[in-house]
């Protein structure tokens, strides 16, 4: 009797991400230091973000008041009573050896983010909600720059800058509910389009402003256990935050099945090899040995102070997405495309106010604007093609004055230009011929010069109407009404004209 081959453990991945946002207030959190990015190293230091002894840090209201806003946006219940802690560890470009955060008592936890994956095949979206479990204020520490080159070790020394050092950040910290790289990848996105919605910081990856470090542990489907966890590091792209999972979650699965153990450790992600490298074993928060700053008093917001930051807050990517949806009746990829960036969702609703159908000016700035910003490495406030002026384009469209054809001609100049569509149009003697008789006689002139494509056609060669129909365009211009003139130059074709 045969054997039953064994049955193949399914395997789920348990990932968890912790986020860090810079704030792009101009001061550091507990000092007046310029937060400037790229400046000269160690310009933009004082005593109090070197750590030097007697300084007093003094917290930064718009630290407070972005971390609470990037709170309620997140839907946390925001800490009517919070502290700061110092959390101690030793490492070259941390001045204190101690870093100043929040350990037990953060300004907010327990909330949630909604993420929308979008599948291009079917058009369509699902959510996913991940559970938000705290956001904290903390301060950023020192960059290290490892210079020389050395057959073993890969450089001589390290110089560190003190700039970043000081830097106000937001860590955000999710519950395990992600379970794949595209998860994380599309929940880092979001997070990045709240930040920049509310204006608090820039996101910006490869600068830095937006770090994420992953969690990712294996274990059998079904299975209520966590397995040992991994963090990564070093990841720069949302790209990075889903191959990187995807490579580290195959790793560890295929190490079980081998009979290794996982250890819990710190790795980081090798852009270069597309793999994740061991850095260090994992500290825990024992490690820390956290305890209460004493120099910086506890914090009490009031609920004067809360309603005022709430009433702020502007129409989020979720919400101006399911908006777009289910009140201007766009597709998901077009709500999805222009609540990407908000100044662009800003210029369509305009558009949209100014009388444009909202479906034809999406059209236009998802895809013809679109495709000038990316080619020209522009920002949508760059251009001089103004939301009012699109607006006009689009109705010269829709009353026939001009085709889709002559729009996208005359759009290069309106874009580098700007002024009003309809006196470009004038000026330029682009109006949409849509005079039947004036049509006509194209289309009998076209006939009359082309006898023996004529005879083609109406010996079956139907293909050949595509041919007149270029002939037609380019003897009026691209000038005549693309409808009108479809239906004189099939009906002449055929001989009923």
């Amino acid at each position: 009797m045969t054997a039953a081959a064994p049955v193949k453990t399914e395997y789920e991945a348990v990932i968890g991400l912790e986020t860090h946002c810079q704030l792009n207030t101009a001061s550091k959190i507990f000092c007046s230091c310029s937060t400037e990015f790229g400046a000269p190293p160690n310009t933009n230091v004082c005593p109090v973000c070197l750590g030097y002894p007697g300084v007093l840090p003094v917290l930064n209201r718009s630290v407070y008041e972005s971390s609470v806003k990037m709170g309620l946006a997140l839907n946390c219940e925001i800490a009517r009573y919070s502290k700061f802690d110092r959390k101690q560890y030793f490492y070259p470009d941390l001045p204190k050896s101690y870093q100043i955060s929040q350990y037990d008592m953060p300004i907010a936890e327990h909330g949630h983010l909604t993420i929308e994956l979008y599948d291009k095949q079917s058009g369509k979206a699902t959510s996913k909600r991940i559970e938000i479990a705290r956001l904290h204020m903390e301060e950023d520490a020192g960059k290290l720059v490892h210079v020389g080159s050395d057959r073993l070790s890969g450089s001589t020394h390290s110089l560190v800058d003190y700039n970043r050092g000081g830097v106000p950040l937001m860590e955000i910290v999710s519950e395990p509910d992600i379970r794949t790289g595209e998860e994380a990848a599309e929940y880092a996105q979001e997070l990045q389009r709240t930040v920049r919605y509310l204006g608090v910081g820039d996101g910006n990856m490869q600068e830095g402003s937006l770090r994420c470090d992953v969690n990712v542990s294996v274990r059998p489907k079904g299975a209520s256990k966590f397995g040992t966890k991994v963090e990564i590091k070093n990841m720069n792209s949302f790209s990075a935050i889903q191959k990187a999972i995807d490579y580290e979650i195959a790793r560890q699965v295929k190490a079980i099945e081998s009979g290794e153990d996982i250890v819990q450790e710190t790795r980081l992600w090798d852009e270069g090899k597309q793999r994740t490298t061991s850095m260090r074993k994992k500290e825990g928060s024992s490690d820390y040995r956290y305890f209460p700053e004493p120099d910086i008093p506890p914090l009490e917001i009031t609920t004067e102070q809360l309603d005022t930051w709430t009433a702020e807050l502007p129409e989020l990517p979720a919400k101006k997405r399911d908006r777009y949806a289910k009140s201007l009746g766009l597709s998901v990829y077009d709500a999805r495309v222009l609540t990407d960036d908000r100044l662009v969702a800003e210029y369509f609703e305009t558009a949209v106010a100014a009388g444009a159908d909202a479906k034809q000016a999406a059209n236009w700035v998802t895809q013809d604007v679109a495709a000038y910003l990316n080619n020209n490495k522009l920002a949508i406030a760059d251009i001089a093609l103004t939301p009012a002026t699109l607006a006009e384009l689009v109705q010269l469209i829709a009353k026939g004055t001009i085709s889709g054809k002559i729009a996208k001609e005359i759009l290069p100049e309106l874009l580098t230009e700007g002024g009003s569509a309809e006196k470009l149009v004038e000026s330029k003697g682009l109006t949409q011929i849509s005079d039947p008789s004036e049509l006509e006689r194209v289309v009998d002139e076209l006939l009359a010069a082309n006898p023996d494509k004529v005879e083609q056609f109406r010996n079956g060669k139907t293909k050949l109407q595509g041919f007149f129909v270029g002939q037609m365009m380019k003897a009026t211009g691209g000038r005549a009404d693309p409808k009108l003139a479809n239906k004189i130059l099939t009906a002449k074709l055929k001989g009923n004209g």
